[in-house]
Order: C-alpha cells, then sequence, then structure tokens
C-alpha cells in the first residue's frame, strides 16, 4: 500500500519560557532561561533547590476550578497546551469526522504529585484508607489524552506513550503511523509532564542526575560545557496536530511543515546511562533517516537530546559524527534544554515544535551557557552556542533518549521537499 503523507496545522506550547506558542518562540531565539529557585516547595533539605517552573500559569483561567481539581497538574498542563493547538488548527468541527480524529499523547510519569500527596495524607492519617475517589483517575498516565479526546469529541484511537523522557516523540512516531497507514486523518499529540514535586526532585537527586548549582541556577543547564554537573528538571506540555496531507489541503488547513520520518532503537546497555559509544543514538538517527528515505548529508539541523549531563553529552556527539561524518561540520545542532530545561516525557514535543518554528523562521535557537570547551566533544561541531543563528533549516531531526535505553527521533521538513 502506498503511504500517505502526514503534516503538521496546529502547534500548542505551555514552558517554563513561555505559556504560548509566540512567547516560547520569542524566548528560544532570545536565548531565555527558564531556571529558577523552586517556588512549588520547601527545599531547605534538597541537594537542588532550582527547577524549571511554569510561569504565571494560573489553571483557573483556562478551567473551571472544579474540574481542574480532578485533575493532576501534567493532565492540566496537556488540557492547555492541546487546547492552543486545536484552535491553531481552525477546524470547522460542523464537517469534522471525529470518529476519524484521535489522540496520542506521551508522558513519563503521569500524576506523580497526586500519587505523592494521596499516600502522603494516608501515611499522615490513622491507617483507615480514606483516598480521593479521583486518585487512580488523576494519577494514571493514560487520563491527559482521554481528557483531550472527552473535551472535543475526537473518538479516533486514543492511548499514551510511556518511555521516560522519549515519551512526546514516541508518540508523535506513532500519531504519524497511524495516519499514513490509514487509521486516521487527525492526531492531536504531543506530551505533557509535572515532575517538580517533592518525589521528582528528590528522586532525581538520589540518583545523582540534577545539577546542584544553587548559587546560579540561569547557567545550570549547560550541555556539552566542561562543567556540567547535571540536568535540571523543567515541566510543561507540547502539542501539536498531524493530519493527512489531502485531508489538510481540501480544507484549507496552514501547514507549517511535513513529517519525513521516525526512528526508534534502545541501548540494551544501562537502566539510566546512555551506551558510552552512542549505539542506540546512532541507530535511531540511521532508522529515522532510513524511514524519511533520505540521506544524513540532506540534513540541515538536529535538535539534541543534549540534557548537560557528564555521559550523555558525549555519546550522543559521538553518534552523530559516526552518523553524519563530515556534513556533521556543516550541520546547526543545538539544545534547547539549556532554556527550557528537561521536561521528560513532554521534552519531545516541545522541541520537535523549536525545529517546525526553525524551519517556518529560518533561525535556529542557541544552546546558551557554553563557557567552556569539553575536550572530549569535537569542537569543529557547531552547537550555535550562546546566539541564535540565522539559516534556512529545511531538513531537522529531533533527538530524546529516556533512561531503560529507549531512544526515539523525528525528522521535520518543508513542505516542499
Amino acid at each position: 500500500m502506498e503511504l500517505r503523507r502526514v503534516v503538521v496545522t496546529g502547534l500548542g506550547a505551555l514552558t517554563p519560557i513561555g505559556n504560548t506558542i509566540q512567547e516560547y518562540w520569542n524566548n528560544l531565539i532570545n536565548g531565555v532561561s527558564g531556571a529558577a529557585p523552586i517556588t512549588y516547595f520547601d527545599t531547605t533539605h534538597f541537594k537542588t533547590k532550582f527547577a524549571c517552573e511554569l510561569k504565571n500559569f494560573n489553571v483557573e483561567d483556562f478551567l473551571d476550578r472544579k474540574e481542574a481539581r480532578k485533575m493532576d497538574r501534567y493532565a492540566q498542563y496537556a488540557i492547555v497546551s492541546s487546547d492552543e493547538a486545536v484552535k491553531d488548527d481552525h477546524f470547522d468541527f460542523e464537517k469534522l469526522d471525529k470518529d476519524r480524529v484521535g489522540v496520542i499523547w506521551g508522558s513519563g510519569i503521569g500524576g506523580l504529585e497526586t500519587f505523592q500527596q494521596e499516600v502522603t495524607d494516608f501515611v499522615n492519617g490513622n491507617g483507615a484508607p480514606k483516598f480521593n475517589p479521583f486518585f487512580i483517575p488523576k494519577m494514571i498516565a493514560d487520563i491527559a489524552g482521554g481528557h483531550i479526546s472527552i473535551k472535543y469529541g475526537f473518538r479516533g484511537p486514543n492511548f499514551t506513550t510511556v518511555s521516560a523522557c522519549a515519551s512526546s516523540t514516541n508518540a508523535m512516531i506513532d500519531a504519524f503511523n497511524y495516519i499514513r497507514l490509514g487509521h486516521a486523518d487527525v492526531m492531536v499529540t504531543g506530551g505533557s509532564e509535572a515532575a517538580v514535586t517533592i518525589a521528582g526532585m528528590g528522586g532525581f537527586n538520589a540518583m545523582h542526575a540534577l545539577s546542584t548549582r544553587n548559587d546560579d541556577p540561569k547557567t545550570a543547564s549547560r550541555p556539552m560545557d566542561k562543567d556540567r554537573d547535571g540536568f535540571v528538571l523543567g515541566e510543561g506540555a507540547g502539542a501539536l496536530v498531524f493530519e493527512e496531507y489531502e485531508h489538510a489541503v481540501a480544507r484549507g488547513a496552514t501547514i507549517y511543515c511535513e513529517i519525513g520520518g521516525g526512528g526508534m532503537s534502545a541501548d540494551a546497555h544501562h537502566i539510566t546511562a546512555p551506551h558510552p559509544e552512542g549505539l542506540g543514538a546512532k541507530n535511531v538517527m540511521i532508522n529515522c533517516l532510513r524511514d524519511a528515505g533520505l540521506k544524513p548529508t540532506d540534513v540541515d539541523g538536529v535538535n539534541m537530546h543534549g540534557t548537560s549531563t557528564p555521559l550523555g553529552d558525549i555519546a550522543e556527539s559521538k553518534a552523530i559524527l559516526h552518523v553524519f561524518g563530515e556534513h556533521a561540520y556543516t550541520m546547526n545542532l543545538n539544545s534547547t534544554k539549556s532554556m527550557t530545561c528537561h521536561l521528560l516525557g513532554a521534552a519531545g514535543a516541545i522541541e520537535t515544535i523549536s525545529c517546525i518554528l526553525s524551519i517556518k523562521h529560518g533561525i535556529v535557537p542557541p544552546t546558551i551557557n557554553h563557557f567552556t570547551d569539553d575536550e572530549n566533544i569535537d569542537p569543529k561541531l557547531n552547537f550555535t552556542f550562546n546566539k541564535a543563528q540565522k539559516r534556512e533549516m529545511k531538513v531537522i531531526m529531533s533527538n530524546t533518549f529516556g533512561f531503560g535505553g529507549h531512544n526515539a527521533c523525528v525528522l521535520v521538513k518543508k513542505l516542499d521537499l
């Protein structure tokens, strides 16, 4: 069978550096850091006292207070970002066949704060199991996609992907495949995460995964820098509307770009550490290029996983050199996590949105907070350090790698290719 083409027709973002697509993009290209001291809880006894929280976000501006209380923050974020994407798409709901519209969402953890709160209340109680009746539906990782479909009446395929920090990229790849295989005409996809909690910060600190640069939070996320000391936890959501090309053209939709392909692989190495030679990262990019039917020399840039961890940045840089060879030196590489920090299961969504907007505007957002070169990373690679660079971008890949050795990569390209 002939595979159908898939395009992007709607975008929504709720991030630590912007609560809308436009605000997010403006702060990306201006190199704004979203890191700051944590306000959600008392960090007195925590090794890391900062994160990338949302700013000036009040859920009651978007949802009825009673309804919002029935959702964990990760689901609230999903509703808000997907609403922006659906509005951006300008659907005629009278004509839209909702049986052919699905939702495939991604979240690495789901309702962590809900779980934390309910268990804390139980432990502090008298032993009676007085749990909130919304405990389970608030906590489970699939509920965000359920809320989105219920809000709009989208009755197509609906599920959630969980692959740690690769979750929303896996969601996008599934959405892409379901459309091109004919199972749906439209998919709302993306991911959300709300792990800036006592359990989230405490858990990642126990693993020694987080930066502890408490004296200077804004420069703590410094991918590829010699003095990087771990990732900075972020929160938020990114939403995209994928649509079959002919369906989009028939209704006169605005098309941002085409989804060229998706790749997946596993490190099969360690539960948290990347393969030292970037084997899984290399394979996932090769698989993505094969799926897209493109050559390495066709690619203009890569939005790297680039978490600012000592091992991960080296392994990914090696993988890029292996896949692209000499062409790697002509590409624009970047890590927008230097600004947004690490949104875990939502990272792939907001970073793919960054790639799409780079294609639209001809600007590559920077990798900020670079001070000292790492002798273990090839200095000839262009990581777009500290300042955005203007360049026509036609093909960009976005990498996401998750605990467990999960790797996912999506390729976006200009429609006229």
